[in-house]
């Protein structure tokens, strides 16, 4: 007796997808015409992750993720400062040589700077900001600026969440992020 393959739980799915593309038809608005009528809310600012959970507290959470980047620096730098030398009260510069006014004031505009020219990296000891690849330990490179002191020496013990790696290898293609488990 033959199996038949083409049972109901593949067939199903597929003239749902077939009907699906068929109906899909080309748009030639304008892209203003596109979101026109549509209201749209930022909901997570996440250029540098944990910025915002470390140095924001309670409601300013989602008022920093609510707000538009040119409005950050100016909304956030003084918190974000005071709450530096909260958590590191001997902060006197960083391993960037930055003081607490100016690494916060860079901190508080949530924005990733990339370089179109250069090498694209968070913090390799020479690169500092240049985008971001996804072996980059982010969470240990601020650390490192919170903690680590002028030469990046000091409190040792703060200065890395000791994760070395991701769980899974990278892919060397296209999309890059490691299979989920």
């Amino acid at each position: 007796m033959k199996k038949n393959i083409l049972s109901l739980p593949i067939i199903a799915p597929t003239l749902l997808l077939i009907v699906l593309f068929a109906s899909c038809k080309k748009n030639d608005s304008a892209p203003e015409e596109l979101f026109k009528g549509n209201i749209y809310q930022t909901e997570d600012q996440m250029a540098r992750p944990a910025i915002n959970t470390v140095f924001n507290l309670g409601a300013d959470k989602d008022a920093y993720n609510t707000a538009l980047p040119s409005a950050m620096g100016s909304g956030f730098q003084s918190k974000f400062q005071s709450r530096l030398l909260a958590l590191n009260p001997g902060y006197t510069t960083n391993a960037l040589g930055l003081n607490a006014s100016t690494f916060t004031g860079i901190l508080a505009t949530d924005v990733l700077t990339v370089s179109t020219t250069g090498k694209t990296t968070f913090f390799d000891g020479t690169n500092v900001l240049t985008g971001r690849a996804l072996a980059d330990d982010v969470i240990d490179t601020e650390l490192l600026l919170i903690f680590g002191g002028p030469t990046g020496a000091s409190n040792a013990g703060l200065t890395s969440d000791k994760v070395n790696a991701n769980d899974k290898t990278f892919l060397t293609s296209f999309p890059y992020l490691a299979s989920p488990w």
